[in-house]
């Protein structure tokens, strides 16, 4: 299980000082409704079938002991949404997120254990005393799949687009601002993009200077929006760049193929360039786009496809099924209270109103009943099992819960942001994905929230998974059902999402005493763990009480998979899968 992953890297994150590096959101198939790595889909869940066997950890075969392999290696998998960009720049999704990090990588990768290690990177970073200058050397074999060498100028060109302003990047601005030297500038329009602390100081040695000492900054060199970029092959693409999969240069283990860029298909095939090749099984993977759960089971049953998620009645079906993988992931999906729309506050500028409809749902139920895989109803932003003090005490024990089902308090808090808005009845839109399960999810939610909340009409929105980034990207919506998976092992991944002008905020949520106490924790109480861990825990406490979200679910999932399938490694964080060490074995 990921939880018992993590268990295991606490002891090395208190000896190495650093935290582990993750990213986005989810993406397989309707095994795990989509999210955008902020912005997510619900996934299966069920409360645990009676009797559901704990899913054992697969032990993992090293590349020298896997067996020898006489089989077809082809892999047949599905994901629950089309692939909205793969412009490393741009992607802030889970499906992208997990192509980019099979076909491309970064200066460190995570190992089949979720240890950070070197990739490019020849061997670990070099260190300053002050820690703020970084030194990597990248090793002499890593090249392009044109067979181009892969060089510190490729690292350099990437990262300056990424917080160049005229490219429209949010992870840019979000991950390197306060962290890399003059990016909060540069993002702002202060300093031109040169200026960013990285320079390459010869074809094979980075140098990375940071703002503050960053205790987790090698495991950021995992995330996607890190990986390098061919600055020759980007501009003589010009704006076909990442439009399809002849229209990108790979530096993984795999190359893209067959995606036109809008497709529902497309595949991977064995990077024979990639400088660990020899690690590589499998010779292609094949890719379809699935969004209904029972279609997907039946495409299981009938051999197609190799692995498929459970949600519902389906979860329940399959509980002592031999093939079954169950995980508690540090995901959490929440909804998002848009405050200003088109210019104008909304209702839900009412803290009364936020506070009702937070109060107003049964959580339980929806992870019992329409989830059905494990995920866990959350009063809390930041996950259970995702985060640990140097006493190995979880942030969730510290913390505590905020802000849950209360139809009785809701209902009080309801008729007074109804009398302070002189109104008798709200609207409010309810944007959410167009998968089986994430229709499901919402018609709960609206049913639950007009029974308890009268005078309350919620229509839904139900739209595919980039044409809701796009909506959230202009704050087109009332009501958002989103989710965000972690980008680094920290509770600050998920709690600085929301300070004021945030780039990933998009709801025109606002309070100073939060933005301090964020701020706080990146600057003066960036080296005192104690002080640190009180101010994250005091911010999500602010910001649940003032219903800046509301949370709903940390995910759960469970999965079929073949019994032929091997070595198919999951993360908590970071792209949701590597295929780099996996083969077919037995199936014939």
């Amino acid at each position: 299980m990921k939880s018992s992953k993590i268990f295991w890297l606490l002891g090395l994150v208190l000896v190495l000082g650093m935290f582990l590096a993750a990213c986005g959101d989810d993406a397989a198939a309707p095994e795990e409704d989509v999210e955008e790595t902020d912005v997510e889909e619900p996934v299966d869940e069920e409360e645990p079938a009676e009797e559901a066997p704990e899913e054992e950890a697969t032990e993992f075969v090293p590349a020298e002991e896997v067996p020898e392999l006489d089989e077809p290696q082809v892999l047949n998998l599905m994901e629950g949404a089309e692939i909205p960009s793969l412009d490393t720049s741009l992607s802030t999704d889970a499906v992208s997120f997990n192509i980019l990090g099979n076909v491309n990588e970064g200066l460190y990768r995570l190992s089949p254990d979720n240890v950070p290690v070197p990739a490019v990177a020849a061997e670990p970073a070099t260190i300053s005393e002050d820690g703020l200058t970084y030194t990597f050397k990248l090793r002499d074999d890593a090249v392009w799949s044109d067979g181009t060498p892969v060089t510190a100028q490729d690292f350099v060109y990437s990262w300056q687009r990424s917080i160049d302003p005229a490219t429209g990047s949010s992870y840019g601005p979000y991950m390197m601002s306060g962290v890399i030297a003059n990016a909060s500038e540069i993002a702002a329009g202060e300093l031109e993009p040169s200026e960013l602390g990285v320079t390459a100081i010869d074809d094979k040695t980075l140098e990375v200077q940071l703002e503050r000492p960053t205790p987790y900054f090698e495991s950021l060199m995992s995330f996607p929006l890190f990986f390098p970029l061919n600055q020759e092959f980007v501009e003589a693409q010009g704006d076909a760049f990442a439009s399809n999969s002849d229209a990108l240069l790979y530096n993984g283990p795999f190359t893209l193929e067959n995606w036109d860029g809008t497709g529902l298909s497309w595949s991977l095939a064995k990077n024979e360039n990639y400088w660990n090749a020899d690690t590589v099984n499998l010779d292609e993977i094949k890719f379809d786009v699935v969004k209904e759960t029972s279609t997907a089971i039946n495409l299981y049953q009938s051999g197609e496809k190799d692995r498929t998620g459970l949600s519902g009645e389906f979860a329940m079906q399959y509980a002592n099924d031999p093939n079954l993988i169950t995980e508690l992931e540090p995901t959490l999906f929440y909804l998002k209270f848009n405050q200003e729309r088109n210019g104008e506050p909304t209702p839900l500028a009412n803290e009364n109103i936020r506070q009702a409809i937070a109060m107003g749902f049964n959580k339980q139920d929806l992870t019992d009943v329409i989830l059905a895989n494990g995920s866990l109803p959350a009063d809390y932003l930041v996950p259970t099992d995702f985060a640990f003090n140097e006493e190995g005490e979880d942030f969730r024990d510290i913390n505590g819960d905020v802000l849950g089902y209360d139809p009785e308090a809701a209902l009080e808090a309801w008729e007074a942001g109804l009398e302070e808005l002189g109104v008798e009845e709200i609207t409010l839109e309810l944007l959410g994905g167009d998968s089986e399960l994430a229709k499901k999810m919402d018609e709960y939610l609206k049913a639950q929230l007009e029974e308890n909340l009268p005078g309350l009409t919620i229509e839904l929105r139900q739209v595919p998974f980039a044409v809701r980034l796009e909506a959230d990207e202009a704050q087109d919506y009332d009501i958002q059902n989103a989710g965000w998976a972690p980008d680094y092992q920290d509770p600050m991944t998920f709690i600085d999402l929301f300070v004021t002008d945030g780039a990933h905020n998009k709801m025109s949520y606002s309070n100073p005493e939060f933005d301090a106490l964020v701020e706080a924790a990146k600057t003066e109480l960036a080296l005192d763990p104690a002080a640190r861990w009180e101010a994250m825990a005091e911010a999500e406490r602010i910001l649940l009480e003032d219903a800046g979200i509301a949370p709903i679910y940390q995910r759960g999932t469970m999965s079929l998979q073949k019994p032929y399938v091997h070595n198919l490694v999951s993360h908590p964080f970071g792209s949701d899968y590597s295929y780099q060490w996996a083969y077919i074995d037995g199936k014939e």
